[in-house]
């Protein structure tokens, strides 16, 4: 397998990614990505061909789902009214 600085490098953007291009499109290992599809907290491939393929809006979507550190409430750790909302 490439290494992951050279693979990252000349990943163009696309609609399904390979196992290792879907753990390098979110900055983890092939192997803590793999964990993660196993406990159900970032999507099941999707098989063509028997390829599999992982839809980048899906992983988009459990992303954005996975937990913020800290325990604050608001949105993006802000100070109560301090969120990206205010900024327009």
């Amino acid at each position: 397998m490439p290494k992951k600085s050279i693979m990252s490098a000349t990943l163009p953007v696309r609609r399904g990614l390979s196992e290792p291009e879907a753990a390098i499109y979110l900055s983890l290992s092939p192997s803590f990505f793999r964990r993660l599809v196993d406990q159900g907290v970032m999507p099941r491939p999707r098989v063509v061909g028997g390829r599999r393929i992982w839809d980048v809006e899906e992983l988009d979507i459990a992303f954005k789902a996975l937990p913020r550190e800290g325990r604050d409430e608001t949105p993006f750790g802000g100070e109560g009214g301090n969120t990206w909302a205010d900024y327009k």
